[in-house]
């Protein structure tokens, strides 16, 4: 059968379709859509955010879904970094990177402010579903690292509360084992990046697989703290050089 003869009866359909859409049912434009005044959606950050909340919760607070991560509360320049990764190839996800294309500089900070300053409740941490060695590998690599590989303890960035350092450093708890796990496989592949130096990905490549595996569940596993806030600018000297934190 011809592409033609196929093509015919579907044009016939979504013709008609399209003529209402565009034109009403009357085969005109309706004049009273055009002269009733439209509800404008209020100016503010809240509203613009909207796009945001769809996957990230109401207030960043991360969904259950394993790859939509908690925003709130972490360093405003870690997120504004990672928007402009976005934007500019430096970190793939192609939702993401279409969302921000045309945003500027100005705006994608204005976001990163916004998620920032919220402070909704942690949820509760996952239970853990790998045995006890597993853990006890994970928790020795995030506190104390692992000498011999020449991999520093994640505390030592990321604070020993694990909630981040302002300005550009985030947090750790309250995010899920597979979200976790991904994210190093993406430094340790190339497929994220940061600005040079690219810390992570120096400590990235340095890991095992079940390495990466014991961090991740050991780190989904643990309680916020009482007060989940990152620790001050300055307050933890990084043991790597890392170009999207000041040194």
């Amino acid at each position: 059968m011809s592409p033609r003869r196929i093509l015919r009866p579907l044009i016939s359909l979504v013709a008609p379709l399209g003529a209402a859409l565009l034109f009403g049912t009357t085969g005109i434009f309706s004049v009273a859509c055009a002269q009733t005044p439209q509800p404008k959606a209020p100016d503010t950050i809240e509203s613009r955010v909207q796009g945001c909340t769809a996957c990230h919760g109401s207030h960043g607070q991360g969904t259950d879904n394993d790859y939509f991560p908690r925003l709130a509360g972490k360093p405003a320049e870690y997120l504004y970094n990672q928007l402009m990764n976005f934007r500019d190839g430096r970190r793939k996800y192609p939702p993401m990177n279409y969302l921000v294309t045309y945003l500027s500089d100005e705006y994608l900070h204005e976001i990163a402010t916004y998620f920032s300053q919220q402070r909704p409740p942690y949820p509760p941490p996952s239970k853990p579903t790998v045995g006890d060695s597993v853990l006890a590998r994970g928790e020795a690599i995030v506190l104390h690292g692992d000498a011999a590989k020449q991999v520093p303890a994640c505390a030592a960035c990321h604070g020993a509360k694990l909630t981040g350092m302002e300005p550009a450093i985030p947090g750790l708890v309250g995010l899920h084992s597979d979200y976790i796990s991904a994210q190093i496989g993406a430094w340790r592949s190339g497929s994220r990046h940061a600005k040079a130096p690219d810390c992570m990905h120096e400590i990235a490549t340095r890991l095992t697989d079940e390495d990466v595996n014991a961090v991740a569940a050991w780190l989904s596993t643990q309680n916020a703290p009482q007060n989940p806030v990152p620790a001050a600018a300055g307050s933890l000297k990084t043991p790597l050089a890392c170009g999207s934190e000041p040194q």
